[in-house]
């Protein structure tokens, strides 16, 4: 049995293409999935012929991707990981092969067919699996190649007599050091960087699923994300905690680092927790001279953790921020208060450790031209190295999604798809969606080029390719996208 894992390009070639691995905004560097190549790693560990077709990653046109699908009969089974900015490719590309392959079988994951099922099923052989899927998988596919009943597997929605069935959920997986290492080999690591680290070859890790708070407005990394649809769906809470062991993580790095490997960002939703867990990993990381960076909490970072980031080739720590106003602070739930973030900021910056501020616009209804204003001068002020601006968006599943469709702040009435670096559909009383947009635009101008911000980044550049991918992923991020 040939399965083919399939990320199509955009279906509209003047919208810029979905990020799959965060999963809520438009390319701005190319990011290897490695959800999806765990999955591969998965199959191939069963004898199965998998091959990967990155029309994204090659600069490949639609009208490529439906030649391809012509001409590919070889293949039994096609592979899908959709998250909500990729829903109308993903049916386009759905209907192309099923104009040229109707025998075979279509299998979507990810949290937009979590969420959304009933879009992606059109017919009795493409068939969802819901929130995480390693389990799954398995069984699924045991059952495909030999012909046999997928009917009480669980994790799974079908339609069936033009009826959508919901089976129950997987039960997760507890611990991560079952799975294998996703299968790399499957795509060309010469095509991925990360302006961040500036050195190739580039390549992402995770070490842990999900994590304990419970902002409002979260969306965390698509499988963990999908991990959590899932599981509020059928208990009402977040998913419990999954990790892996230090030495399951060690092992992963000696392994890149022997493939060649020069540059790692850590995916998880929240990595830095104990010291006891970083020391290792950091070390090990700086052993084979690997520079990486992570995502954390702002009151993670204590005087000890900075100093082993600083001393161990860590080049940027991503910190949620959101906004340095401590009444929206407490609206969303984030646990925290402007003084810890600017305390983590000061204590990074004093251990040589860059830092990135990831900033929420409109993730409140306290949320004014003000406090926006305030909080791009206080991150200026902080002389931060990185911003990225975004304007909150309703995800489904999310608290805050709930609460603004009660009150209706949501424009249209309800969610769509939207790139959240650059369009709005929250709009408040004293704060629409129009001027979100324009505020997120006009402060990323300021931000991004300010003389002194050019300046600390040419310092930076050791090549003049550095500093055309770095460019290249500012203009992404400045440069509006048509709307869909």
């Amino acid at each position: 049995m040939k399965i083919t894992f399939l990320t199509p390009p955009s279906a509209n070639p003047k919208v810029k293409p979905a990020e799959r691995t965060a999963g809520c905004t438009r390319v701005v560097y190319d990011m290897p999935n490695i959800y999806s190549l765990t999955i591969a790693a998965i199959l191939e560990q069963m004898n199965f012929s998998v091959q990967n077709a990155d029309f994204v990653l090659d600069r490949k046109s639609f009208a490529d991707f439906e030649r391809f699908i012509e001409h590919d009969t070889a293949t039994d089974c096609y592979c899908f990981w959709s998250v909500n900015l990729a829903i109308e490719t993903d049916l386009k590309a759905l209907k192309v092969i099923r104009k040229y392959r109707p025998e075979v079988y279509v299998l979507f994951m990810g949290p937009a067919p979590t969420y959304y099922a009933t879009k992606f099923l059109t017919d009795e052989r493409t068939i969802v699996l819901r929130g995480e899927m390693e389990t799954t998988i398995v069984e699924l596919v045991t059952a495909l190649a030999n012909n046999g009943d997928f009917s009480k597997i669980r994790g799974i929605s079908y339609l069936k007599n033009d009826e959508i069935v919901n089976n129950p959920p997987q039960p997760l997986i507890k611990n991560l050091d079952t799975l294998p290492f996703p299968a790399r080999h499957l795509v060309d690591r010469t095509r991925f960087s990360n302006p961040k680290l500036k050195r190739s070859p580039y390549t992402a890790i995770v070490t842990s699923r999900n994590c304990p708070f419970q902002c409002i407005y979260c969306v965390p990394s698509s499988l963990t994300f999908a991990r959590e649809l899932e599981n509020r769906a059928t208990t009402g809470k977040k998913p419990f905690i999954s990790s892996r062991s230090v030495e399951n993580v060690i092992a992963e790095i000696d392994i890149l680092a022997a493939e060649g490997y020069k540059a790692i960002g850590i995916m998880d939703d929240n990595f830095i927790t104990t010291e006891e867990r970083l020391l290792p990993i950091a070390q090990r990381l700086k052993y084979h001279d690997i520079v990486w960076g992570c995502q954390a909490r702002a009151d993670a970072i204590t005087e000890p953790i900075a100093r082993i980031l600083g001393e161990n080739n860590c080049l940027y720590v991503d910190l949620g921020v959101e906004s340095f106003n401590d009444e929206i602070l407490k609206y969303i739930k984030k646990r925290m208060t402007s003084q810890q973030i600017i305390d983590a900021i000061q204590v990074l910056k004093k251990h040589r450790v860059p830092v990135k501020l990831n900033i929420l616009l409109g993730s409140s209804p306290l949320e004014t031209r003000e406090t926006v204003k305030d909080t791009i001068k206080t991150a200026m002020r902080l002389n931060a190295d990185q911003v990225m601006l975004n304007i909150v968006a309703p995800f489904p599943g999310t608290e805050f999604y709930t609460i603004a469709k009660q009150n209706g702040w949501i424009v249209g009435g309800d969610y769509t798809p939207t790139d959240v670096q650059h369009h709005s559909i929250i709009t408040y009383q004293n704060l629409n969606n129009r001027e979100l947009e324009r505020m997120l635009f006009w402060y990323n101008i300021r931000f991004f080029l300010r003389p002194q911000y050019i300046w600390m980044q040419l310092k930076r550049f050791n090549s003049f390719s550095e500093f055309a991918k770095a460019f290249k992923a500012l203009k992404n991020k400045l440069i509006y996208t048509r709307k869909p």
